[in-house]
C-alpha cells in the first residue's frame, strides 16, 4: 500500500474516532494494516510489493459488503494472501534475469519484533532466503500455518485448495524448511557481539581478527541489482570472504559501520560519505559467522528511513 493510500486510510480512520463519519472498511482495514504487511513481506521479500499488494488489498476491501463478512481479519488475509501469490509468481520471473544474488529487502523493525522469537525469526534474512526455496503454494502455505497460526480451513479458502490438499503441502512445506533452515537457536546477543568484533576488525583492518570471528566455511551474499558493485555469486571460506572485505573496503576510503535492528535481529549499516550504501546481516553459529548477507541495491534500502511494525 503506498503512502498515499495509507494515509487516505489513517484520515479517515481518524474521522471516524472523531465523531465525523462511520468507516467500518478503513477503521478495520488500518487495525489489521501491519499485520497483512507482515504476511505479504513474508511471501515476498519485498517491502515495496508488499506495499502494493496492501494497495490492491484496500482496493478490492473497500468494495466489499462487509454485512457479508464473518470475520474481517480472516477475509482480509485472504485478500492479501492472493494478491502476494499473484505478485510472487511474477517475482519469481523477474528473479530469472536478476543480476547477481537476490536478497530480500531489509526492513528497519520495531524493537518489539524482536520480542517475538517466532516472528523475528521468520523474518530474518537467513529464513527468507530458505522460504524462497519453496514453490508460492508451499511458502503461503507454511507461513500462514507456522508463522501465523491459521486453521487449515482458513489457509484452504487463502490458496485455492483443499484442506485435506493444504496438510499435505504444509507437511511437505514442514520438511523441506527443516531439512535447509539455519540449525540451533542463537541469542540476540551472541549475534551482537559478532557483529560487534567482526565491526572493529573490518575498522582496524585487523585481518587475523576476522578471520577469527568467520566460520572455516562462511558464505557471504553480495545484493547490487546490478546498479552497484557486489559479488556475483556465493563466495565460500573464511580465506576468500576475509581477503575480499579487508580489500574492497580498504579501496572505498573512509567508512563508518553502525550497528542497526534489521529484519528484528543485530545488523549492521554501512556508510560512505555519509550516506547509507549497504546493509548487512549476519547468521551466526556458536559464536562465529557462518554467513553473511549484504544488500547495496538502492531500491532496496528505502525503507531504512523508518522503523516498521511487523505483526502477527
Amino acid at each position: 500500500m503506498n503512502s498515499e493510500c495509507s494515509e487516505r486510510a489513517e484520515d479517515a480512520a481518524e474521522r471516524h474516532a472523531d465523531g465525523g463519519g462511520t468507516d467500518l472498511a478503513t477503521e478495520v482495514f488500518v487495525t489489521h494494516r501491519n499485520l497483512l504487511f507482515t504476511v505479504a513481506y513474508e511471501l515476498l521479500g519485498s517491502a515495496a510489493d508488499a506495499e502494493d499488494v496492501l494497495q490492491e488489498t484496500w482496493l478490492r476491501w473497500v468494495g466489499v459488503d462487509l454485512a457479508t463478512v464473518r470475520e474481517h481479519r480472516a477475509y482480509l488475509v485472504r485478500i492479501t494472501t492472493r494478491q502476494a501469490l499473484g505478485r510472487l509468481r511474477t517475482l519469481g520471473r523477474r528473479k530469472e534475469s536478476y543480476v547477481g544474488s537476490w536478497l530480500p529487502e531489509p526492513l528497519l523493525t520495531t524493537p518489539d519484533v524482536a520480542e517475538d522469537v517466532e516472528l523475528a525469526d521468520s523474518v530474518s534474512t537467513a529464513m527468507l532466503l530458505v522460504l524462497e526455496t519453496l514453490t508460492p503454494t508451499e511458502r503461503a502455505v507454511f507461513v500462514l500455518r507456522e508463522v501465523f497460526d491459521l486453521g487449515y480451513d482458513e489457509i484452504a479458502a487463502s490458496v485455492d485448495k483443499s484442506p485435506d490438499a493444504v496438510r499435505q503441502i504444509a507437511h511437505r512445506a514442514r520438511a523441506h524448511v527443516a531439512a535447509r533452515r539455519p540449525r540451533g537457536t542463537v541469542s540476540p546477543a551472541e549475534t551482537r557481539d559478532a557483529l560487534d568484533a567482526f565491526r572493529r576488525a573490518v575498522e582496524t583492518g585487523d585481518l587475523q581478527t576476522l578471520v577469527d570471528i568467520l566460520a572455516p566455511d562462511v558464505v557471504l551474499l553480495g545484493d547490487g541489482g546490478g546498479v552497484k558493485q557486489a559479488v556475483l555469486r556465493p563466495v565460500v571460506g573464511v580465506d576468500k570472504v576475509s581477503r575480499l572485505l579487508v580489500g574492497g573496503l580498504r579501496k572505498t576510503g573512509p567508512i563508518s559501520l553502525r550497528p542497526a535492528q534489521i529484519n528484528a535481529g543485530p545488523a549492521l549499516l554501512i556508510h560512505l560519505d555519509g550516506e547509507l550504501d549497504t546493509v548487512v546481516t549476519a547468521h551466526v553459529e556458536n559464536g562465529l559467522i557462518t554467513g553473511l548477507y549484504a544488500v547495496r541495491n538502492p531500491e532496496k534500502l528505502s525503507h531504512m528511513e523508518r522503523e516498521t511494525a511487523l505483526r502477527r
